[in-house]
């Protein structure tokens, strides 16, 4: 009797620890794969306003606040454009702040102690509202319900497909919009499963690109019925990866005559880590969200070779990404690279969070870009 409840204990005690184990798992997982779309990705730091006036904006002084280039800064009732930093006055600005150029307040207006982040998205609105820019809204017919999307017209036969990334909008593509309508190509900006005015995804969860990747091939039949005779596929993050899978399984990935690919998130296991990591999960529970994830969702980085490899690279491609990227690794794309010389542009772009690589350095990113673009054109 002694030896059988000694068992049922040690039995009892097994099973509340594997449940145990079980629910960490799948919290753990949920901060990584529950993100929603216009959201503070995880890795980036709250900010204060401390004042904000005419072309300047005061903020809390932060590796973040202090990185190079241009970028959004949005709060809970505001969205802003941010330049750089500005020259320190002596006695004018306290040591813990930084002055950045206030470009343009698209919406509300950033007050004293208001908290806020940055975000590679720049612009808020659409294309007419925040560039100018002539622009259709399409409704694309999706495996799970219509898709909206944007269409800036171009002169040419010739399609930029944009597809933004984790925690971005339709509105993120706008920072390359104006430079491709001046190279007269046709631009749609895709809102896939999940994000706002799209359906929502069955399960709730982001599948990292795994089966958002049907919504751009969904995209891509549109434009070739729509006059297109070549897409060039142009993606963010998980937008990146979703260009990848589609180029690979698509049955119109014959029009696809380019690939532009930002920040791809090519090791998932590791973006995974990354994310429920920046939501302060213990290290202990970090094997237990990857694992947990790929129960929910299927995902395995054993799926991404034949689609991030040298077999799966077929069209000239443009990488662009950065070694201070925290959430994809910028390993996995110099491998990549390095794979297929002959088909692969690789532009590293230093200081540079995930899916900023414009921001970081607008200029020189601009360039590779265009150079990219006009032997394809």
């Amino acid at each position: 009797m002694r030896i059988a409840r000694t068992t049922a204990l040690a039995v009892t005690a097994a099973v509340g620890a594997g449940a145990a184990a079980v629910a960490a798992g799948r919290y753990a997982s949920d901060a990584a794969l529950r993100l929603p779309a216009g959201h503070r990705l995880p890795t980036e730091p709250k900010l204060t306003v401390h004042r904000a006036e005419a072309g300047r904006i005061t903020l809390t002084r932060d590796l973040a606040s202090l990185r190079p280039g241009r970028y959004g800064l949005t709060g809970r009732d505001f969205h802003a454009a941010v330049g750089p930093v500005l020259d320190r006055a002596d006695g004018e600005v306290a040591a813990d702040t930084v002055v950045r150029r206030l470009e343009r307040v698209f919406d509300g207006t950033p007050d004293t102690g208001d908290r806020a982040w940055l975000t590679p998205q720049l612009y808020s609105g659409d294309p007419a509202t925040a560039l100018g820019l002539s622009y259709a809204e399409v409704e694309i017919p999706g495996e799970l319900g219509v898709l909206p999307g944007w269409v800036v017209p171009g002169d040419r036969r010739t399609w930029v497909l944009a597809v933004h990334g984790l925690a971005g909008t339709i509105e993120h593509p706008m920072v390359v919009m104006d430079q491709l309508h001046r190279l007269g190509l046709q631009v749609l900006s895709l809102a896939y499963r999940g994000d706002r005015g799209a359906p929502r995804s069955p399960d709730g969860l982001n599948h990292l690109g795994d089966t958002e990747w049907r919504d751009v091939d969904a995209a891509l039949r549109f434009a070739v019925a729509n006059g297109a005779a070549r897409v060039i596929l142009y993606g963010w993050s998980t937008g990146a990866t979703m260009a990848l899978f589609t180029a690979a399984r698509s049955s119109l990935r014959g029009r696809i005559g380019g690939l532009v690919l930002d920040s791809p998130v090519l090791g998932r296991a590791r973006t995974v880590r990354a994310l429920a990591a920046a939501r302060h999960i213990p290290n202990a529970f970090l094997p237990l969200a990857v694992r947990a994830a790929e129960g929910r969702t299927g995902l395995s980085d054993d799926r991404l070779p034949h689609i991030g490899g040298p077999e799966g690279i077929r069209v000239p491609t443009l990488l662009l990404h950065g070694p201070d990227d925290e959430i994809a690794s910028y390993d996995y794309s110099l491998a990549l690279a390095r794979s297929r010389p002959d088909l692969i542009t690789l532009h590293t772009v230093p200081d540079a969070p995930h899916a900023a690589m414009w921001n970081a350095s607008p200029s020189t990113y601009d360039e590779s870009l265009r150079r990219f673009l006009t032997p394809l054109l």
